[in-house]
């Protein structure tokens, strides 16, 4: 039963265009896929934790520390659009497993490091294999499952992504204490490599898309392509999202203790909250969304107005910052983090309005848009805080700038296109 269940599932896929492959195995790779986004986070979280001790040991300064800090990131953007064409191209069984061990490597070396250049070095070299975690991510989602059921799975693998950093900052702040800040980066990036193994036993050995065609001549240049209102609409939309989870990133914890006078452990446990929340959010609000459309809701409506009201929960961070108590401000904290419902929906929406062959490439425009929130975030709300000398202002336009996302996604994207499904690849059905 269990065969022909299987054969059936394979041959449904093949039929709509997606990659034939049964239904057990998709979902063995979807939670591989949300065991590397885990890791994904719990890695960048090891230098903000370490930071003071490693600070004191390479005697580094306040502009230095900042200048490590936001190395990752240069790297990390910048390769988004490169590593998102390869992906659309070449294999990703074995592209992802290389950038994971990249990545993993470039933590584990982190612990051998003892200057301030290797440091900057090895964290550039973690964004380069970082990058690949969510247009890879996306590609493989969008090449196994038809448009009504990719809103859940989607929503899942990058869901890892926000428990990492839930558990991480504990997790790593205990290695340190018991093995140094040193032992902890070599454990973390060395032991990671393990997910290497079952990835290269689970992947077909072609998991890949079908191959653009080559353009016509006298066709347009390829950037000319890249104009795409549909693309402009979701760059702008995920740029807002962005810049409001950046701020939970970077300035939560901060403001837990410098306005509502908690521990840093407690600041760290009130902090987990919003982030298991939005971790949550993300798969559920992809489930429900799902749901409804293969129940005969319209997908173009439905998905977009799941995102319109995760978005509008964004507001809550105003009176966040106003509440009475730090219980209070967490209650509130936990009702912003509900935007998470908007996260799968998303990747949906990406993988229904990209060509089948340029999912990963659209992917990584958004994310690098994105990534540009999430430098500017940190940044412009540490000058409104120096400014005004209150977390409000910056909580507040965090909010609106996030509200505003709404319309980009309303009213710039335009109707989802279901039919265009991945075609399959090469003539393996299970590798």
């Amino acid at each position: 039963m269990t065969k022909f269940h299987n054969s059936a599932a394979v041959g449904r896929a093949s039929g709509a265009g997606l990659f034939p492959m049964a239904n057990s195995r998709r979902w063995t790779l979807v939670g591989l896929l949300f065991v590397a986004s885990f890791i994904n986070y719990l890695d960048r979280a090891t230098i903000s934790v370490a930071l003071p001790l490693i600070s004191v040991d390479l005697h580094l300064g306040p502009q230095t520390k900042g200048l490590l800090l936001s190395s990752f990131f240069w790297s990390y953007a910048l390769m988004q659009i490169p590593v998102g064409w390869c992906a659309d191209r070449w294999n990703l069984r074995w592209l992802y497993a290389g950038l994971f061990a990249v990545w993993s490597l470039a933590c584990g070396l982190t612990g051998f490091a003892g200057s301030l250049l290797v440091l900057i070095l090895l964290r550039i070299l973690l964004g380069i294999g970082e990058s690949i975690y969510l247009p890879g991510g996306t590609k493989i989602v969008g090449m196994l499952f038809p448009s009504s059921e990719r809103g859940f799975p989607s929503g899942l693998f990058d869901s890892g992504t926000r428990l990492g950093l839930a558990v991480g900052a504990p997790l790593i702040a205990a290695l340190i204490v018991f093995c140094g800040w040193r032992n902890m980066f070599a454990l973390v990036g060395f032991t990671a490599i393990i997910w290497v193994i079952p990835w290269l036993l689970a992947a077909p050995r072609n998991l890949q898309g079908a191959r653009p065609a080559a353009a016509p001549a006298g066709s347009a240049p390829p950037w000319r392509n890249r104009v795409n209102r549909n693309l402009l609409g979701m760059c702008l939309g995920f740029f807002c999202f962005d810049y409001y989870w950046y701020l939970f990133v970077t300035w939560l914890p901060d403001y837990l203790v410098t306005v509502r006078h908690l521990t840093l452990v407690r600041a760290g446990l009130y902090a987990a909250l919003p982030y298991f929340i939005f971790g949550a959010g993300e798969p559920l609000g992809g489930w429900i969304t799902d749901r409804l459309i293969r129940r005969g809701w319209d997908e173009t409506r439905t998905r977009k107005i799941m995102l319109a009201v995760a978005f509008l929960f964004g507001l809550l961070l105003i009176p966040a910052a106003r509440a009475a108590t730090p219980r209070g401000a967490l209650a509130f904290l936990a009702g912003a983090s509900l935007v998470g419902l908007a996260s799968g929906n998303m990747f949906a929406i990406l993988q229904c309005c990209a060509p089948p062959d340029e999912v990963a490439t659209w992917t990584g425009y958004e994310n690098f848009v994105g990534n540009i929130g999430g430098v500017l975030a940190p940044f412009v709300t540490g000058f409104l805080i120096a400014r005004t000398g209150a977390y409000f202002p910056g909580f507040a336009l965090a909010a609106a700038v996030l509200v505003s996302g709404i319309f980009a996604y309303g009213f710039i994207v335009g109707k989802l296109n279901p039919a265009g499904e991945q075609p399959p690849s090469g003539s393996e059905a299970n590798g």
